[in-house]
């Protein structure tokens, strides 16, 4: 008998896991249809010895300091910052846009107030905002926009930016200084063995049950337990009886080149040329030490397994309808990306189930975190 049987070995599912064995004592049962833990955020080791992120790059960030702490017990940690550029007019830039990122575009001297003052000048103002295009080209106009965004946005969602919700390109920011980190939270950091090492450890507890190359549906019927969590598509869970949420996919190219250094920053973008959408180079990610390295590209495609929820006005009624139904459905707790069809960073999802722990186990969110943290 458990107390609980978790679908997903994610984040959220895993953090739950871990709280409810834990700092519950319950008796957990975790089942992933993968072969492996860790769920997108899995990790390991090339045939060449090199560790890679066989889902694409997950660089882990936040200005949350009880979701850090939290993970650090599981985990030491590799300070890094983030820098990606864009391949763009034969140059490699700064993106998120900086001001180098104009100044070498445009052969510039811009100051920050220069570049406010450019920028104001090309600027298209929309009287409302509705749209990703709206965003970029009343920020920064139509030139940057057709050279760093539409095509990559086109790649990314098979959709133009006129056609999606402005959230898309708002989460870019536009920097009036040199900086060229692309995230700018104050905790920012990789797992120093690497994300599975530390959802093993964070697995690791007697009232923990895995089981892997599972689909729950094939033992729901068969075993024991009190209460359902579920972190997966939560159309897949209903059947599909009001329709599919669509969902951009991902097919990954893993290449292993010999020599040390494949590109000169951890990731490139394309937003032009060719039909993959970024390159990663692992080793800027992982700080391992090897005579080769391996890389991967990635291409967003319409078929596959289910990433990014496509953040458009009648997608996101129809989630409300799914949402409505998970909220009346007893014993049986929904979170994580799929389960909410919502684009959560892993923080975020970190966040939401240890929000969920407290709520199971009623106490407050401090009080449920500081007892994590104890």
């Amino acid at each position: 008998m458990f107390d609980y049987l978790i679908v997903g070995a994610g984040f959220a599912g895993s953090v739950l896991a871990e709280r409810l064995a834990r700092g519950l004592n319950k008796k957990v049962l975790i089942c992933d249809r993968r072969n492996h833990i860790g769920g997108n955020a899995y990790d390991c080791h090339d045939a060449a010895g090199i560790l890679i992120h066989r889902y694409g790059p997950h660089i882990f960030h936040t200005n949350s300091w009880d979701i850090f702490s939290y993970l650090s017990r599981f985990t030491e940690w590799r300070q890094y910052q983030h820098r990606v550029r864009a391949c763009v007019d034969g140059r490699l830039l700064p993106i998120p846009i900086n001001l180098d990122t104009v100044n070498e575009l445009y052969g510039l001297q811009l100051d920050p107030q220069g570049m406010k003052e450019y920028l104001a000048s090309v600027a298209e103002k929309k009287s409302e905002i509705l749209t990703s295009e709206d965003v970029v080209i009343s920020t920064v106009g139509r030139d940057l926009y057709e050279k760093f965004f539409r095509h990559y946005t086109r790649k990314q969602w098979a959709l133009d930016p006129s056609e999606l919700d402005a959230q898309v390109t708002a989460r870019v920011p536009v920097r009036f200084n040199r900086d060229d980190r692309y995230f700018t939270d104050k905790y920012q950091a990789m797992p120093a063995r690497g994300f599975t090492h530390m959802f093993g450890n964070m697995l690791d507890h007697p009232n923990i049950k895995v089981l892997l190359n599972c689909d729950y549906r094939e033992i729901a019927d068969d075993v024991a337990y009190g209460s359902l969590i579920f972190t997966g598509p939560v159309d897949q869970y209903f059947d599909y009886c009001y329709g599919e949420l669509p969902y951009r996919c991902l097919e990954f190219k893993h290449e292993t080149h010999h020599k040390p250094v494949f590109q000169s920053a951890p990731v490139v973008n394309y937003p032009n040329e060719y039909a993959y959408t970024r390159c990663t180079e692992f080793k800027y990610l992982t700080g391992q030490e090897h005579a080769a390295t391996s890389i991967v590209y990635e291409f967003p495609c319409a078929e596959g397994d289910p990433y990014y929820p496509i953040p458009r006005p009648d997608n996101a009624a129809l989630n409300k309808k799914y949402q409505a139904l998970a909220e009346d459905t007893p014993n049986v707790h929904f979170v994580g990306r799929l389960a909410t069809y919502r684009y959560y960073n892993m923080d975020q999802v970190v966040g939401q189930a240890l929000t969920l722990f407290s709520k199971i186990s009623g106490a407050t969110r401090t009080q449920a975190t500081e007892a994590a943290l104890a």
